[in-house]
């Protein structure tokens, strides 16, 4: 308590003591939106103001003053983003204008410069955000929603995320940063780029390293390791040359729902578990080591967490053919082994008695004991929990060639782009049982009834419950062959049109490899060195690979298209409309599903998508604000959430979404106070699934009617600022049914900076006031109950982080 105390202390002091980055005090704020050039989703560089976008953009400097904890984080700035950023520094979920996945980044395409981060970015257990990582590298990020993701990308009618690196310059510039924290942070930062011949040759080169323990407790390192990236770019009369490399090898630990007691909207710790530090996954459960039915042992760490490998090397070029035309071509190769380690949960707290219960002992005929010492004890609540370990083996060949046309008074766009990928992987997935409470102590759980010689006599082996009950070894592969064009003309010097295309034909396959169950009673092995596996029902039912295969096949023929229009009232006023139709194939689990089933009640369709927008937008140096109402509906929508008995959901649905972002930003009092804001107000339902549906009209599972984020700033001097920031979640159902209510949560933030010289000193602080808020429930415990004990993943408790970062 006194920890956490302390915690609290210091991330309240910091509403007095904030973040910022100093400079004149003009350029500590937001760069004026007037005269940002974006290139995400249009064929050509325009400002802001010109394009028929809804898109957020963040400079290099302004992730700087956030500092976001992770991706997820930052991206929880951008409107109509909805972000559960409760899993730790990767694994997070995102969902774009009310679109519901079972999770990951399904509608929209995460980007480092221009190319996919991977082609799939809701791979099961392979969300997009385990692949990338912010740090120094990064110039600029451009969140666009809804519009033409479709037309310049696959797999995206929500939007595009394009994380844009750092290049160098005939100006030698570099960043290090150190940074520390109240939960064991040391990391580590640096940039450098510049010229190797001035004018012609320039080259980047940073990355960071980053070791601590975790928001929650885990009592083993929970996030170690970092990436390093660089380019070098040539550039030439008509054009440039750029080659780079990215290299990530990093772990870190996700965070998985525990156990909270529910009254309403009224949210409070479990007996026995910190709602704000603490979890599950923790070191007294950390190894697993069993045996096989088809022989030898698996074994596994959870201190490795989530492990991505990640090598990507690729290339860009542009040349001016003359006459009016230009080539641009880009291509990449990636090549990901992930290793991936997690606690969930196999439903909530059972008592000791009801737990016995259902594994067949009766009455009072039960005993528990230690796993680690052999001590008897008598637990108020034990838990189950699913040890699951996943495989993959992923790779990615991409290469888009675009070529453009310029004509008086705009432009035409047209391009190939060829991809290529493949997804191995491999889950065996074992149940534990442990105390119900945080920093868990395995258990042992014997038939007192019996002898220990006996058929039945332990339900457990060294804690395991159910050894290896679910092994699954499948591929899938795609092959993706999209043509596009777009078109964008001046009709008058404020009025711009824009329409555009993409044609997909796109291939998947894959296999699937059957299983069989089997057990370990004639194997020779014992449990302890006397007994045999015979004496306990840990190793009932083990699932075994065989060597029966299910291959499967599907196609994609199918076109999106976007038309839309710009006017630019006056220099600081212009409006636009935009209709976009697109669609995501269906996702891996989707596959894997309707293809090992015998007899799918469902047809496997891919999601289309069709959206209209409007917008405003008022650009001044001093006031900027973008509002944009929106709508939008969706056909043959599935849910692909993966329960802890391993089974699937496999749900479809169709749905309909309107609703309004809006962002912005103001200075005022000679910029010694700035504001910047964002929201969505939205309304999505299930509709058009016929009266008998029981969740017709309902609301969409896991959004939010309303969401948003202010953050307002003094500029207390040139070199001095501070920050307060206030995120606002809104009520949420867990399930389709809307029995669990998610309630409402605010968080606040507080930060301040000091700008010595080329040296800045900043702290930042999160959740100050360690405000329990849920971001989703248990989705893998099917349906919820309602109010009581229920299981769910609440934000990270209070922490403070301070940095100290150079600039020469």
């Amino acid at each position: 308590m006194r920890k956490k105390s302390l915690i609290l202390v210091a991330g309240i002091a910091t509403l007095y003591f904030q973040n910022a980055y100093a400079q004149e005090v003009k350029d500590s704020v937001k760069t004026n939106d007037i005269d940002q050039v974006v290139i995400t989703g249009n064929s050509n560089p325009k400002k802001k103001i010109e394009s028929s976008t809804a898109i957020s953009t963040f400079s290099a400097k302004e992730i700087m003053k956030q500092n976001p904890i992770s991706a997820a984080a930052l991206l929880q700035r951008v409107p109509g983003f909805a972000v559960e950023s409760s899993g730790g520094e990767v694994g997070n979920n995102l969902f774009s204008r009310g679109i519901p996945s079972a999770g990951g980044y399904e509608f929209v395409q995460v980007q480092e410069d221009g190319l996919p981060v991977f082609e799939d970015g809701a791979l099961q257990f392979a969300n997009a955000d385990n692949f990338f990582r912010v740090d120094n590298t990064t110039g600029r990020l451009e969140a666009l929603r809804g519009g033409s993701g479709s037309i310049f990308a696959t797999n995206s009618p929500g939007g595009l995320i394009n994380f844009i690196s750092k290049e160098g310059s005939n100006t030698f510039k570099g960043i290090a940063k150190l940074e520390t924290s109240t939960y064991g942070l040391m990391r580590t930062d640096i940039n450098l780029g510049g010229a190797l011949i001035d004018d012609k040759l320039f080259f980047n080169v940073g990355g960071f390293y980053r070791t601590d323990d975790g928001l929650r407790k885990t009592g083993f390192k929970a996030n170690n390791g970092g990436q390093i990236r660089m380019n070098l770019k040539y550039v030439f009369d008509k054009g440039y040359a750029k080659v780079y490399y990215k290299k990530l090898d990093d772990r870190n630990t996700f965070f998985l729902p525990i156990p909270l007691t529910q009254n309403g909207n009224d949210i409070k710790e479990f007996s026995g578990f910190d709602p704000n530090y603490g979890t599950y996954s923790y070191n007294s459960i950390s190894q697993l080591n069993i045996p096989q039915a088809g022989g030898g042992y698996f074994k596994r760490n959870l201190q490795d967490g989530i492990h991505p490998r990640v090598d990507a090397v690729g290339a860009e070029f542009k040349y001016d053919l003359g006459n009016n035309f230009s080539v641009l071509n880009k291509t990449r190769y990636t090549n990901i082994n992930m290793n991936y380690t997690g606690i969930f949960p196999a439903g909530g707290p059972q008592t000791a008695a009801g737990f016995a219960s259902g594994k067949g002992i009766v009455g009072n005929n039960y005993q528990y004991s230690l796993v680690s010492n052999g001590t008897v004890v008598n637990p108020q609540n034990v838990q189950q929990l699913g040890f699951w370990a996943i495989d993959k083996k992923m790779n990615n060949f991409v290469n888009d060639l675009q070529f453009n046309y310029k004509l008086d008074k705009g432009n035409v766009t047209a391009g190939f782009y060829k991809s290529n990928w493949t997804s191995n992987q491999y889950w065996n997935w074992s149940n534990i049982l442990t105390t119900a409470t945080d920093k868990p102590q395995l258990l042992n759980l014997v038939d007192t009834s019996l002898s220990p010689n006996d058929v039945g006599y332990s339900k457990t082996y060294n804690g395991v419950t159910q050894m290896s009950f679910l092994l699954r070894d499948s591929q899938t592969q795609g092959s993706l062959n999209d043509v596009y064009a777009n078109f964008e003309y001046n009709v008058t010097d404020n009025l711009n049109i824009n329409v555009g295309a993409r044609y997909s034909r796109d291939f998947y396959r894959g296999y699937a490899v059957n299983t069989t169950s089997a057990n370990l009673n004639n194997s020779g092995l014992t449990t302890d060195g006397v007994h045999s596996f015979a004496t306990t029902t840990a190793d009932d039912n083990m699932s075994v690979l065989g060597n029966q295969y299910t291959y499967w096949r599907y196609d994609i023929d199918k076109l999106s298209y976007t038309a839309a229009a710009n006017y630019k009232i006056n220099t600081n006023n212009a409006v636009y409309g935009r209709f976009s139709h697109g669609f995501r194939s269906p996702n891996e689990e989707a596959y894997y599903n309707y293809f090992t089933t015998v007899n799918p009640s469902q047809p496997l369709e891919p999601v289309t998508t069709n959206q209209i927008e409007v917008g405003y937008k008022y650009y001044t140096s001093n006031f900027s604000i973008g509002v944009i109402p929106f709508y939008s509906t969706l056909k043959d929508l599935s849910f692909t959430d993966v329960f802890s008995d391993g089974s699937s959901e496999n749900t479809f649905a169709d749905t309909k979404n309107y609703g309004l972002e809006i962002e912005g930003n103001a200075r005022l009092f000679n910029n010694i106070l700035d504001l910047t804001f964002n929201g969505t107000i939205q309304n999505p339902k299930y509709s058009g699934l016929g009266g008998s549906s029981v969740f017709e009209g309902n609301t969409v599972r896991r959004m939010p009617k309303l969401y948003f984020n202010v953050t307002p700033a003094v500029n207390i001097t040139k070199e001095w600022r501070t920050y307060v920031s206030y995120n606002y979640y809104g009520k949420r159902f867990q399930d389709q049914l809307n029995v669990q209510t998610l309630p409402a949560f605010g968080e606040v933030g507080a930060g301040t900076s000091y700008q010595l010289g080329k040296v800045r000193f900043g702290i930042d602080a999160t959740n100050v006031f360690n405000t329990i808020g849920i971001t989703e429930g248990d989705p893998r415990s099917g349906s919820p109950s309602g109010d009581g004990t229920i299981m769910a993943r609440p934000i990270m408790g209070a922490a403070v982080r301070g940095s100290i970062t150079l600039e020469f």
